[in-house]
């Protein structure tokens, strides 16, 4: 009688141990460093490292007038010119000289930054748009410009279309058309509006992400490491196809709006002259000033992490916003002489010189700029996986519950709790952008532009980028006057 009382209790017991040796395996294979990303990276960052970085940002800080491509007195319009990057691309144009007059924000809300409430950041128009609408966006840049001398003709106009919408989080094909409203949809209304007033040049920002292939990680205890588990993003990588072969929706949405970037090129614009294209894959992340990223570590003083140990080429936004002006300056001198290669139409790979960091390393750099004040937890990423299997689950569910065309399931999925913060990014396609050695090469946007290059360098490597956002948080606080927490280290 003992006996057959026991055997309930034993094979649960066993299961248990089963399970706890499965999560211990494949957390191991998950986190571990491959000789080949040891060989890639393998200095990191320390303590003398941070006290030479934040002595040089002191002692030598950076000129922006030595590595900004000179003023062009060109109109400018600027989509999502209140997010992250597209307000460094505002910004910049400013520092470099550029009249606050004809610059235009195009965005569906006005910026919330605190250095663009006063000086000449105040001074740019702002329009409010929702890109999916044609008409809208025609009709912010068909507006009328302030008037030059009487006898000076308008200057040439260069749109940089930085908005998007980032649904990291979700993978399901069902699930495309809530990217592709903005993602593709609004780069088409981008692109119809700029040949519309005659713009000779457009550069998009896209995402490395793009060539990045899905994987699957839940592995047989057999299987070392999950393929693809490496992946250097070059402008050669091989590109997914299928919505199934993208980590995110989000990814395949942005490659289909390159492809509208890239059918744009010399197309003939309202004034009779073709508009010249090209499009940026920031890589990976881009961080800095007035980015959820960071930020949110700093303000907690610390964070859960289950991709402590993946080695990640990161892209500080300042040397983004440098690349976005690189290559506008390229097409412009294709445009004035033709000599050099005509890059037009292509999609450039960039990220911060210097050798790729481990999220570890970065995690000590934001202890040590942040006087001591930030922890990390580590968490079993195998765990988190198999839970976001269910959230993924209970999340598509709901949608399809609520896309329904029968009554009843609509209004059942209209009762259902929606998802937010860390719990919505708690989904399989989150892991897969973090459970990833992801490198990036950028060797061809480094080239000169006799070579077919943007002779772009990078001003900050990632150590200094982090050092400067730690710097200025500690003295201003959020460049932003509000902001969200999207936890899990992932910003926009």
């Amino acid at each position: 009688m003992l006996h057959e009382n026991l055997t309930p209790l034993l094979a649960v017991g066993v299961l248990v141990a089963l399970w706890l040796i499965y999560l211990r395996t494949n957390d191991r294979a998950l986190t571990q460093v491959t000789s080949r990303v040891q060989d890639i990276s393998p200095k990191r960052w320390t303590t003398k490292d941070f006290e030479q970085v934040s002595q040089k940002l002191s002692s030598s800080p950076v000129s922006l007038q030595d590595h900004l491509p000179l003023k062009t007195g060109r109109r400018y319009i600027v989509t999502g010119g209140s997010g992250f990057l597209g307000g460094w691309i505002i910004r910049h144009l400013l520092e470099r000289g550029e009249s606050p007059k004809y610059i235009r924000n195009i965005d569906i809300r006005p910026s919330n930054r605190r250095d663009f409430t006063s000086g000449p950041a105040s001074e740019v128009a702002f329009f409010p748009v929702d890109l999916t609408d044609a008409e809208q966006v025609k009709a912010a840049f068909s507006a009328p410009w302030p008037k030059v001398g009487h006898d000076q003709p308008a200057s040439e106009i260069t749109v940089f279309h930085t908005a998007a919408i980032i649904r990291f989080y979700e993978r399901h094909p069902s699930l495309v058309p809530l990217s592709a409203k903005v993602n593709i949809d609004g780069t088409r209304n981008v692109i119809d509006a700029a040949l519309a007033v005659g713009a000779s040049v457009l550069i998009s920002t896209s995402s490395t992400s793009v060539a990045q292939h899905a994987s699957r990680l839940l592995l047989w205890p057999w299987e070392k490491e999950p393929a693809r588990f490496v992946q250097v993003v070059s402008d050669d990588s091989v590109l997914p196809k299928r919505v199934e072969e993208f980590m995110t929706v989000y990814s395949y949405t942005k490659l289909e709006g390159e492809k509208l970037v890239k059918e744009a090129d010399k197309r003939i614009g309202s004034t009779g002259k073709a508009m010249h294209t090209g499009t940026l894959r920031p890589g990976s992340a881009i961080y800095g000033p007035a980015a959820d990223l960071f930020e949110y570590f700093i303000q907690e003083q610390g964070t859960p992490t289950f991709f402590g140990n993946m080695v990640q080429n990161m892209l500080y936004v300042e040397n983004c916003s440098q690349a976005h002006l690189c290559y506008e300056q390229r097409l412009i001198e294709f445009i004035q002489d033709g000599k050099n290669p005509d890059i037009g139409g292509q999609a450039f790979t960039v990220t911060d010189p210097g050798q790729a960091p481990r999220w570890t390393d970065i995690y000590a750099a934001l202890k040590h700029f942040n006087d001591g004040k930030f922890t990390y937890t580590s968490l079993s990423p195998t765990a988190l996986l198999m839970v976001s299997h269910l959230v993924e689950r209970y999340y598509l569910a709901r949608h399809l519950l609520r896309s329904s065309k029968a009554p009843l399931l609509s209004f059942i999925g209209r009762m259902l709790p929606g998802l937010a913060g860390n719990l919505l990014n708690l989904q399989p396609s989150t892991f897969h952008l973090a459970l990833l050695h992801a490198l990036v090469d950028d060797s061809r946007a480094r080239l000169s532009p006799e070579k077919g290059g943007l002779g772009y360098a990078g001003m900050y490597t990632s150590l200094e980028g982090v050092c400067r956002c730690c710097d200025e948080y500690k003295r201003n606080g959020s460049l932003r006057m509000s902001g969200s927490k999207l936890g899990f280290g992932h910003g926009k």
